[in-house]
Protein backbone atom coordinates (compact mmCIF):
# COMPACT_ATOMS: atom_id res chain seq x y z
CA UNK A 1 0.00 0.00 0.00
CA UNK A 2 1.34 3.42 -0.92
CA UNK A 3 5.04 3.71 -0.10
CA UNK A 4 5.20 1.06 2.63
CA UNK A 5 7.33 -1.29 0.53
CA UNK A 6 8.31 0.69 -2.55
CA UNK A 7 10.32 3.78 -1.44
CA UNK A 8 9.89 2.52 2.13
CA UNK A 9 11.53 -0.78 2.98
CA UNK A 10 12.51 -1.56 -0.61
CA UNK A 11 14.14 1.00 -2.92
CA UNK A 12 16.93 -0.34 -5.16
CA UNK A 13 17.54 3.18 -6.52
CA UNK A 14 18.38 4.60 -3.08
CA UNK A 15 22.03 5.20 -2.11
CA UNK A 16 21.06 3.38 1.09
CA UNK A 17 20.07 0.20 -0.79
CA UNK A 18 21.78 -3.03 0.19
CA UNK A 19 22.48 -5.95 -2.14
CA UNK A 20 18.82 -6.98 -1.94
CA UNK A 21 17.51 -3.49 -2.73
CA UNK A 22 16.36 -2.76 0.83
CA UNK A 23 17.11 0.54 2.55
CA UNK A 24 19.74 0.04 5.23
CA UNK A 25 18.75 3.22 7.08
CA UNK A 26 15.14 2.05 7.34
CA UNK A 27 16.15 -1.43 8.44
CA UNK A 28 18.53 -0.03 11.07
CA UNK A 29 15.70 2.04 12.53
CA UNK A 30 13.34 -0.96 12.48
CA UNK A 31 15.97 -2.98 14.35
CA UNK A 32 15.74 -0.43 17.14
CA UNK A 33 12.08 -1.40 17.54
CA UNK A 34 12.95 -5.12 17.43
CA UNK A 35 9.65 -6.33 16.00
CA UNK A 36 8.96 -10.05 16.39
CA UNK A 37 6.08 -10.94 14.01
CA UNK A 38 5.66 -9.23 10.63
CA UNK A 39 2.40 -9.58 8.66
CA UNK A 40 2.43 -9.61 4.85
CA UNK A 41 1.16 -8.61 2.31
CA UNK A 42 -1.88 -6.93 3.88
CA UNK A 43 -4.44 -5.66 4.57
CA UNK A 44 -7.13 -4.87 2.02
CA UNK A 45 -4.46 -5.36 -0.63
CA UNK A 46 -4.46 -9.13 -0.14
CA UNK A 47 -8.03 -9.69 -1.32
CA UNK A 48 -7.04 -9.05 -4.94
CA UNK A 49 -3.47 -10.38 -4.69
CA UNK A 50 -2.40 -13.60 -6.37
CA UNK A 51 0.87 -14.69 -4.84
CA UNK A 52 2.22 -16.41 -7.95
CA UNK A 53 2.51 -12.94 -9.56
CA UNK A 54 5.32 -12.16 -7.10
CA UNK A 55 7.64 -15.12 -7.54
CA UNK A 56 10.22 -16.09 -10.14
CA UNK A 57 12.42 -13.83 -12.30
CA UNK A 58 11.51 -10.20 -11.60
CA UNK A 59 11.52 -9.29 -15.29
CA UNK A 60 8.84 -11.92 -15.93
CA UNK A 61 6.45 -10.81 -13.19
CA UNK A 62 3.24 -9.09 -14.32
CA UNK A 63 2.18 -5.56 -13.39
CA UNK A 64 -1.37 -5.67 -12.02
CA UNK A 65 -4.13 -3.21 -11.26
CA UNK A 66 -4.38 -2.91 -7.47
CA UNK A 67 -8.06 -2.57 -6.62
CA UNK A 68 -8.05 -1.86 -2.88
CA UNK A 69 -6.23 1.47 -3.13
CA UNK A 70 -6.62 2.26 -6.84
CA UNK A 71 -2.94 1.97 -7.74
CA UNK A 72 -0.74 -0.55 -9.53
CA UNK A 73 1.40 -3.40 -8.24
CA UNK A 74 4.64 -4.11 -10.16
CA UNK A 75 5.34 -7.30 -8.15
CA UNK A 76 9.07 -6.60 -7.97
CA UNK A 77 8.84 -7.36 -4.24
CA UNK A 78 7.11 -10.66 -3.50
CA UNK A 79 7.07 -13.75 -1.32
CA UNK A 80 10.76 -14.67 -1.48
CA UNK A 81 11.90 -11.07 -1.05
CA UNK A 82 9.70 -10.69 2.02
CA UNK A 83 10.69 -13.98 3.61
CA UNK A 84 14.39 -13.36 3.00
CA UNK A 85 14.03 -9.92 4.60
CA UNK A 86 12.15 -11.42 7.56
CA UNK A 87 14.95 -13.92 8.04
CA UNK A 88 17.63 -11.22 7.98
CA UNK A 89 15.63 -9.08 10.43
CA UNK A 90 14.74 -12.00 12.71
CA UNK A 91 11.00 -11.45 12.17
CA UNK A 92 8.64 -14.40 12.40
CA UNK A 93 6.60 -14.14 9.17
CA UNK A 94 2.80 -14.06 9.18
CA UNK A 95 1.16 -14.39 5.75
CA UNK A 96 -2.41 -13.40 4.89
CA UNK A 97 -3.99 -15.42 2.08
CA UNK A 98 -6.46 -14.12 -0.50
CA UNK A 99 -9.98 -15.27 0.36
CA UNK A 100 -11.57 -12.36 -1.52
CA UNK A 101 -10.85 -13.31 -5.12
CA UNK A 102 -8.66 -16.32 -4.32
CA UNK A 103 -9.50 -19.96 -3.66
CA UNK A 104 -8.72 -22.50 -0.93
CA UNK A 105 -6.51 -24.34 -3.41
CA UNK A 106 -4.48 -21.18 -4.11
CA UNK A 107 -3.99 -20.70 -0.36
CA UNK A 108 -2.85 -24.30 0.11
CA UNK A 109 -0.44 -23.96 -2.82
CA UNK A 110 1.13 -20.92 -1.11
CA UNK A 111 1.70 -23.00 2.04
CA UNK A 112 3.34 -25.67 -0.11
CA UNK A 113 5.57 -23.11 -1.81
CA UNK A 114 6.72 -21.70 1.53
CA UNK A 115 6.76 -24.70 3.83
CA UNK A 116 6.96 -28.00 1.97
CA UNK A 117 10.09 -30.13 1.63
CA UNK A 118 8.39 -32.53 -0.78
CA UNK A 119 9.44 -32.99 -4.44
CA UNK A 120 6.12 -31.50 -5.58
CA UNK A 121 5.15 -28.74 -7.97
CA UNK A 122 5.14 -25.61 -5.81
CA UNK A 123 7.96 -26.72 -3.54
CA UNK A 124 10.00 -27.34 -6.68
CA UNK A 125 9.13 -23.84 -7.94
CA UNK A 126 10.58 -22.43 -4.73
CA UNK A 127 13.75 -24.41 -5.33
CA UNK A 128 13.89 -23.21 -8.92
CA UNK A 129 13.62 -19.65 -7.57
CA UNK A 130 16.73 -20.12 -5.46
CA UNK A 131 15.45 -21.32 -2.09
CA UNK A 132 16.12 -25.00 -1.43
CA UNK A 133 15.18 -25.05 2.26
CA UNK A 134 11.55 -24.51 3.25
CA UNK A 135 10.76 -21.09 4.71
CA UNK A 136 8.62 -22.64 7.50
CA UNK A 137 6.11 -19.78 7.82
CA UNK A 138 4.28 -20.48 11.11
CA UNK A 139 1.28 -18.08 11.02
CA UNK A 140 -1.35 -17.79 8.27
CA UNK A 141 -4.35 -15.43 8.15
CA UNK A 142 -7.54 -16.71 6.49
CA UNK A 143 -8.24 -13.51 4.57
CA UNK A 144 -8.44 -9.93 5.81
CA UNK A 145 -11.40 -7.89 7.11
CA UNK A 146 -13.85 -10.13 5.33
CA UNK A 147 -16.61 -8.65 7.50
CA UNK A 148 -16.26 -5.30 5.69
CA UNK A 149 -18.36 -4.43 2.61
CA UNK A 150 -15.36 -2.42 1.33
CA UNK A 151 -13.38 -5.66 1.05
CA UNK A 152 -12.93 -7.14 -2.42
CA UNK A 153 -14.87 -10.40 -2.31
CA UNK A 154 -16.73 -9.54 0.92
CA UNK A 155 -18.99 -12.34 2.13
CA UNK A 156 -21.64 -12.77 4.83
CA UNK A 157 -20.17 -14.36 7.95
CA UNK A 158 -21.58 -17.85 7.40
CA UNK A 159 -20.31 -17.96 3.80
CA UNK A 160 -16.91 -16.66 4.87
CA UNK A 161 -16.81 -19.29 7.60
CA UNK A 162 -17.38 -22.12 5.11
CA UNK A 163 -14.71 -20.74 2.75
CA UNK A 164 -12.23 -20.21 5.60
CA UNK A 165 -12.80 -23.74 6.88
CA UNK A 166 -12.22 -25.17 3.41
CA UNK A 167 -9.03 -23.16 3.00
CA UNK A 168 -7.79 -23.89 6.52
CA UNK A 169 -8.41 -27.61 6.12
CA UNK A 170 -6.42 -27.76 2.87
CA UNK A 171 -3.64 -25.59 4.27
CA UNK A 172 -3.23 -27.82 7.34
CA UNK A 173 -3.20 -30.91 5.15
CA UNK A 174 -0.14 -29.41 3.47
CA UNK A 175 1.50 -28.43 6.78
CA UNK A 176 -0.24 -29.52 10.01
CA UNK A 177 2.15 -27.38 12.11
CA UNK A 178 0.85 -24.00 10.94
CA UNK A 179 -1.41 -21.79 13.06
CA UNK A 180 -4.46 -20.19 11.45
CA UNK A 181 -5.99 -16.77 12.13
CA UNK A 182 -9.71 -16.35 11.41
CA UNK A 183 -10.70 -12.96 9.98
CA UNK A 184 -12.69 -11.18 12.67
CA UNK A 185 -14.10 -7.75 13.41
CA UNK A 186 -12.43 -4.83 11.65
CA UNK A 187 -14.56 -1.99 13.08
CA UNK A 188 -16.00 -2.41 16.61
CA UNK A 189 -18.84 0.02 15.85
CA UNK A 190 -20.14 -2.22 13.04
CA UNK A 191 -23.57 -3.81 13.45
CA UNK A 192 -21.99 -7.25 13.08
CA UNK A 193 -19.47 -6.74 15.91
CA UNK A 194 -18.97 -9.94 17.92
CA UNK A 195 -21.76 -11.76 16.06
CA UNK A 196 -19.58 -12.00 12.94
CA UNK A 197 -16.75 -13.31 15.10
CA UNK A 198 -18.96 -15.95 16.70
CA UNK A 199 -20.36 -17.25 13.42
CA UNK A 200 -16.97 -17.32 11.68
CA UNK A 201 -15.26 -19.06 14.61
CA UNK A 202 -18.00 -21.66 14.92
CA UNK A 203 -17.75 -22.43 11.20
CA UNK A 204 -13.95 -22.82 11.22
CA UNK A 205 -14.16 -24.88 14.40
CA UNK A 206 -11.10 -26.61 15.79
CA UNK A 207 -8.90 -25.41 12.91
CA UNK A 208 -8.87 -21.89 14.39
CA UNK A 209 -5.86 -20.98 16.52
CA UNK A 210 -6.51 -17.23 16.60
CA UNK A 211 -9.24 -14.71 15.89
CA UNK A 212 -8.20 -11.37 14.44
CA UNK A 213 -9.52 -8.01 15.53
CA UNK A 214 -8.57 -4.54 14.27
CA UNK A 215 -8.76 -1.03 15.69
CA UNK A 216 -7.80 2.41 14.39
CA UNK A 217 -8.50 5.32 16.71
CA UNK A 218 -9.02 9.02 16.04
CA UNK A 219 -8.66 12.32 17.85
CA UNK A 220 -11.79 14.44 17.58
CA UNK A 221 -9.98 17.49 18.98
CA UNK A 222 -10.66 16.72 22.64
CA UNK A 223 -7.22 15.78 23.99
CA UNK A 224 -8.51 14.82 27.44
CA UNK A 225 -10.97 12.36 25.98
CA UNK A 226 -8.49 11.08 23.39
CA UNK A 227 -5.99 10.19 26.12
CA UNK A 228 -8.44 7.69 27.64
CA UNK A 229 -8.31 5.53 24.50
CA UNK A 230 -6.58 2.69 26.35
CA UNK A 231 -9.82 1.92 28.19
CA UNK A 232 -11.54 1.33 24.84
CA UNK A 233 -8.81 -1.09 23.77
CA UNK A 234 -9.20 -2.99 27.05
CA UNK A 235 -12.92 -3.27 26.43
CA UNK A 236 -12.51 -4.52 22.85
CA UNK A 237 -10.00 -7.19 23.90
CA UNK A 238 -12.24 -8.38 26.71
CA UNK A 239 -15.31 -8.54 24.45
CA UNK A 240 -13.51 -10.45 21.68
CA UNK A 241 -12.00 -12.75 24.30
CA UNK A 242 -15.52 -13.44 25.58
CA UNK A 243 -16.51 -14.57 22.06
CA UNK A 244 -13.48 -16.87 21.89
CA UNK A 245 -14.30 -18.41 25.25
CA UNK A 246 -17.99 -18.76 24.37
CA UNK A 247 -17.29 -20.62 21.12
CA UNK A 248 -14.77 -22.90 22.83
CA UNK A 249 -17.33 -23.59 25.56
CA UNK A 250 -20.07 -24.41 23.05
CA UNK A 251 -17.69 -26.83 21.33
CA UNK A 252 -16.75 -28.40 24.65
CA UNK A 253 -13.14 -27.81 23.72
CA UNK A 254 -10.26 -27.43 26.16
CA UNK A 255 -8.35 -25.54 23.45
CA UNK A 256 -9.62 -22.04 22.87
CA UNK A 257 -8.68 -19.59 20.09
CA UNK A 258 -6.57 -16.62 21.16
CA UNK A 259 -6.60 -13.03 19.85
CA UNK A 260 -4.46 -11.74 17.01
CA UNK A 261 -4.81 -7.95 17.17
CA UNK A 262 -3.20 -7.87 13.74
CA UNK A 263 -3.97 -4.30 12.71
CA UNK A 264 -3.92 -1.35 15.07
CA UNK A 265 -2.80 2.26 15.10
CA UNK A 266 -3.81 5.91 15.25
CA UNK A 267 -5.31 7.06 11.95
CA UNK A 268 -7.57 10.05 11.30
CA UNK A 269 -5.87 12.93 9.46
CA UNK A 270 -5.63 11.21 6.08
CA UNK A 271 -8.93 9.34 5.89
CA UNK A 272 -10.54 11.88 3.52
CA UNK A 273 -10.66 11.32 -0.26
CA UNK A 274 -7.80 13.82 -0.49
CA UNK A 275 -5.77 11.61 1.81
CA UNK A 276 -6.56 8.51 -0.22
CA UNK A 277 -6.32 9.51 -3.90
CA UNK A 278 -6.88 6.97 -6.64
CA UNK A 279 -4.78 6.78 -9.80
CA UNK A 280 -1.83 9.00 -10.67
CA UNK A 281 1.86 8.53 -9.99
CA UNK A 282 3.39 5.40 -8.56
CA UNK A 283 4.22 4.73 -5.82
CA UNK A 284 1.48 6.89 -4.38
CA UNK A 285 1.72 8.84 -1.13
CA UNK A 286 -1.20 7.18 0.66
CA UNK A 287 -2.28 7.95 4.25
CA UNK A 288 1.10 9.30 5.34
CA UNK A 289 0.03 10.49 8.76
CA UNK A 290 2.24 12.98 10.63
CA UNK A 291 1.98 12.08 14.31
CA UNK A 292 2.10 14.35 17.34
CA UNK A 293 2.87 13.83 21.01
CA UNK A 294 -0.65 12.88 22.07
CA UNK A 295 -0.70 10.22 19.32
CA UNK A 296 2.45 8.73 20.85
CA UNK A 297 0.76 8.55 24.26
CA UNK A 298 -2.19 6.71 22.69
CA UNK A 299 0.07 4.28 20.81
CA UNK A 300 1.77 3.56 24.13
CA UNK A 301 -1.65 2.80 25.65
CA UNK A 302 -2.36 0.23 22.93
CA UNK A 303 0.80 -1.63 23.92
CA UNK A 304 0.02 -1.30 27.63
CA UNK A 305 -3.33 -2.97 26.99
CA UNK A 306 -1.68 -5.78 25.03
CA UNK A 307 0.74 -6.37 27.92
CA UNK A 308 -2.07 -6.42 30.48
CA UNK A 309 -3.94 -8.95 28.32
CA UNK A 310 -0.93 -11.08 27.42
CA UNK A 311 -2.83 -14.18 28.56
CA UNK A 312 -5.20 -13.84 25.58
CA UNK A 313 -3.52 -11.47 23.06
CA UNK A 314 -0.80 -13.58 21.44
CA UNK A 315 -0.12 -11.47 18.32
CA UNK A 316 -0.40 -7.70 17.80
CA UNK A 317 0.74 -6.05 14.57
CA UNK A 318 1.23 -2.31 14.22
CA UNK A 319 -0.06 -1.21 10.81
CA UNK A 320 2.28 -0.22 9.21
CA UNK A 321 6.05 0.22 9.61
CA UNK A 322 7.19 2.76 6.98
CA UNK A 323 5.43 5.80 5.44
CA UNK A 324 1.85 4.47 5.63
CA UNK A 325 0.48 5.48 9.09
CA UNK A 326 3.92 4.54 10.31
CA UNK A 327 6.61 5.34 12.89
CA UNK A 328 9.07 6.07 10.07
CA UNK A 329 8.85 8.40 7.07
CA UNK A 330 11.19 8.53 4.08
CA UNK A 331 11.74 11.49 1.76
CA UNK A 332 14.39 11.00 -0.88
CA UNK A 333 17.49 9.86 0.99
CA UNK A 334 16.16 11.14 4.31
CA UNK A 335 14.55 9.24 7.21
CA UNK A 336 12.34 10.71 9.94
CA UNK A 337 11.50 9.06 13.26
CA UNK A 338 7.99 10.10 14.25
CA UNK A 339 6.71 10.61 17.80
CA UNK A 340 5.17 7.13 17.86
CA UNK A 341 8.60 5.68 17.05
CA UNK A 342 9.87 7.16 20.32
CA UNK A 343 7.05 5.55 22.30
CA UNK A 344 7.49 2.13 20.66
CA UNK A 345 11.26 2.21 21.22
CA UNK A 346 10.67 2.49 24.97
CA UNK A 347 9.15 -1.01 24.98
CA UNK A 348 11.73 -2.70 22.76
CA UNK A 349 14.21 -3.73 25.48
CA UNK A 350 11.68 -4.09 28.30
CA UNK A 351 9.40 -6.94 27.34
CA UNK A 352 10.91 -10.25 28.46
CA UNK A 353 9.14 -11.86 31.41
CA UNK A 354 5.64 -12.30 32.77
CA UNK A 355 2.89 -9.72 32.62
CA UNK A 356 1.66 -8.85 36.09
CA UNK A 357 -1.81 -7.92 37.25
CA UNK A 358 -1.82 -4.40 38.66
CA UNK A 359 -3.57 -2.83 41.56
CA UNK A 360 -4.13 0.91 41.25
CA UNK A 361 -5.05 3.47 43.88
CA UNK A 362 -5.10 7.06 42.67
CA UNK A 363 -6.99 9.79 40.84
CA UNK A 364 -9.34 9.20 37.92
CA UNK A 365 -10.21 11.13 34.77
CA UNK A 366 -13.44 11.09 32.73
CA UNK A 367 -13.47 8.46 29.96
CA UNK A 368 -15.07 8.84 26.54
CA UNK A 369 -17.70 6.08 26.76
CA UNK A 370 -16.39 4.01 29.65
CA UNK A 371 -17.00 6.28 32.65
CA UNK A 372 -14.12 7.37 34.87
CA UNK A 373 -10.76 5.70 34.17
CA UNK A 374 -7.47 5.71 36.04
CA UNK A 375 -5.49 8.90 35.51
CA UNK A 376 -2.35 6.77 35.19
CA UNK A 377 -2.44 3.95 32.65
CA UNK A 378 0.14 1.27 33.36
CA UNK A 379 1.57 -2.19 32.84
CA UNK A 380 4.35 -4.25 34.41
CA UNK A 381 6.51 -7.18 33.36
CA UNK A 382 8.53 -9.26 35.84
CA UNK A 383 11.73 -10.59 34.30
CA UNK A 384 14.80 -12.32 35.71
CA UNK A 385 15.80 -10.12 38.62
CA UNK A 386 14.17 -7.03 37.15
CA UNK A 387 10.79 -5.37 36.91
CA UNK A 388 9.78 -3.37 33.83
CA UNK A 389 7.16 -0.74 34.57
CA UNK A 390 5.30 1.49 32.12
CA UNK A 391 2.97 4.38 32.93
CA UNK A 392 1.16 7.13 31.02
CA UNK A 393 -0.13 10.20 32.85
CA UNK A 394 -3.37 10.76 30.95
CA UNK A 395 -4.04 14.10 32.59
CA UNK A 396 -3.57 17.24 30.50
CA UNK A 397 -3.18 19.43 33.58
CA UNK A 398 -2.12 17.59 36.73
CA UNK A 399 1.23 16.10 37.66
CA UNK A 400 1.26 13.03 39.89
CA UNK A 401 3.72 11.00 41.93
CA UNK A 402 3.69 7.37 40.87
CA UNK A 403 4.84 4.99 43.59
CA UNK A 404 5.67 1.43 42.54
CA UNK A 405 5.58 -1.47 44.97
CA UNK A 406 6.07 -5.20 44.34
CA UNK A 407 4.78 -7.42 47.14
CA UNK A 408 7.54 -9.25 48.95
CA UNK A 409 10.38 -7.59 47.06
CA UNK A 410 12.80 -4.73 47.40
CA UNK A 411 13.08 -2.46 44.36
CA UNK A 412 16.06 -0.39 43.31
CA UNK A 413 16.08 2.12 40.45
CA UNK A 414 18.01 1.03 37.38
CA UNK A 415 17.21 2.71 34.06
CA UNK A 416 14.28 4.82 32.95
CA UNK A 417 13.11 6.96 30.04
CA UNK A 418 10.52 9.71 29.76
CA UNK A 419 8.58 10.92 26.75
CA UNK A 420 7.12 14.33 27.49
CA UNK A 421 5.98 17.51 25.82
CA UNK A 422 4.03 20.44 27.18
CA UNK A 423 2.37 20.72 23.77
CA UNK A 424 0.17 17.71 22.89
CA UNK A 425 0.33 18.73 19.22
CA UNK A 426 4.14 18.78 19.04
CA UNK A 427 5.46 16.71 16.12
CA UNK A 428 8.79 15.64 14.72
CA UNK A 429 9.07 17.19 11.27
CA UNK A 430 11.66 17.35 8.54
CA UNK A 431 12.52 20.86 9.72
CA UNK A 432 12.53 19.90 13.41
CA UNK A 433 13.16 16.13 13.56
CA UNK A 434 14.02 15.92 17.27
CA UNK A 435 11.30 18.05 18.83
CA UNK A 436 9.75 15.08 20.69
CA UNK A 437 12.38 12.68 21.99
CA UNK A 438 12.62 10.24 24.89
CA UNK A 439 15.12 11.23 27.57
CA UNK A 440 16.68 9.58 30.61
CA UNK A 441 14.88 9.85 33.95
CA UNK A 442 15.66 9.34 37.63
CA UNK A 443 13.63 7.65 40.36
CA UNK A 444 13.57 8.13 44.08
CA UNK A 445 13.76 5.07 46.40
CA UNK A 446 12.40 4.67 49.92
CA UNK A 447 12.21 1.36 51.79
CA UNK A 448 10.59 -1.16 49.42
CA UNK A 449 9.06 1.32 46.95
CA UNK A 450 10.20 3.51 44.08
CA UNK A 451 8.62 6.85 43.17
CA UNK A 452 8.72 8.95 40.03
CA UNK A 453 7.17 12.33 39.36
CA UNK A 454 5.02 12.29 36.23
CA UNK A 455 4.16 15.60 34.65
CA UNK A 456 0.99 15.83 32.54
CA UNK A 457 1.16 14.26 29.07
CA UNK A 458 4.05 11.98 30.01
CA UNK A 459 4.96 8.36 29.31
CA UNK A 460 7.58 6.63 31.42
CA UNK A 461 9.26 3.26 30.91
CA UNK A 462 11.54 1.99 33.66
CA UNK A 463 13.55 -1.07 34.58
CA UNK A 464 13.96 -1.71 38.31
CA UNK A 465 16.25 -4.20 39.98
CA UNK A 466 14.34 -6.72 42.16
CA UNK A 467 15.63 -8.56 45.22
Amino acid sequence: MGRAVYEGVFDPSSPHADEWGCRTDVLAALRELDFTVMRYPGGNFVSNYHWTDGIGPVESRPTRRELAWGTIEPNTFGTDEFLALAQRMDWSPMIAVNLGTGTPEEAADWVEYCNAATPTSYADRRRDNGRDEAWAVPLWCLGNEMDGPWQTGHLPSHEYGVLARQAGHMMKLVDPSIELVVSGTSIPSAETYMEWDRVALEAVGGLANHLSTHRYVANDGDTARYLTTGALIDRQIEEIDAVCRYVAGRRGSARRPFIAFDEWNVWYRTMTPEGMPRGGEWPMHLIEEVYDHQDALVVAQFVLSFIRHADVVKVANLAQVVNVIAPLLTRGDGLLRQTIFEALAMFANRRDGRSLRLGYDGPAVPGSTTGAVAAVDGAAILGDGELHVFAVNRSCDDATDVTIELAGAELRPATAELLHSDDPEASNTWDDPTRVRRVGAEFGAADRAVTVRLEPLTFVAATLAVS
